[in-house]
C-alpha cells in the first residue's frame, strides 16, 4: 500500500520537476490509499492556487483510491507520533495513516525526511 503526502499530490497536479517521483504511486490505484487530511489539505491549496473547478477535478481523481477516514486509533498514534517526533498534528495524522494501514508514506515535505519508512525527495526549487 501507498499513501501520497499533500505535497506529493501537489507536485503530481502541478507536473513539477519530482512528479514523476510521485506518479508510480499515484497510479496505481489498487494500492493507493488518500487520508481525509490530504483531501482537505489539497482542495485547500488547489482552490487558493487555482479555483474551485480545479479542486474539486483534484479531489475526484484522488477518491479513487481507497479513502480512509480519521479515526480514534489513527488520532490517538498520531498524537503520539507529533509528540515523539516533534512534528505537527496533520503530519502526524498522515504518518499515522500510514503506518497503521502498512502503507509506505511518499513526500516532499522536509518533517518527514528523517522517517525511514517514508520515502523521501527533496523538493525541487
Amino acid at each position: 500500500m501507498n499513501l501520497v503526502d499533500s505535497s506529493g499530490w501537489l507536485e503530481y497536479f502541478a507536473d513539477g520537476k519530482n512528479a514523476e517521483f510521485f506518479s508510480s504511486a499515484i497510479e496505481d490505484i489498487d494500492s493507493l490509499i488518500v487520508s481525509t487530511i490530504n483531501l482537505y489539505e489539497v482542495y485547500k491549496k488547489v482552490l487558493i492556487e487555482k479555483d474551485e473547478e480545479a479542486a474539486i477535478q483534484a479531489i475526484a481523481l484522488m477518491q479513487q483510491a481507497r479513502i480512509v477516514d480519521v479515526n480514534i486509533p489513527i488520532s490517538l498514534t498520531a498524537a503520539r507520533l507529533s509528540y515523539d517526533l516533534k512534528i505537527p498534528m496533520a503530519d502526524g495524522l498522515i504518518l499515522s495513516t500510514a503506518r497503521l494501514n502498512d502503507a509506505t508514506l511518499w513526500t516532499q515535505d522536509s518533517d518527514f525526511e528523517k522517517i525511514p519508512d517514508a520515502k523521501f525527495i527533496k523538493r525541487s526549487k
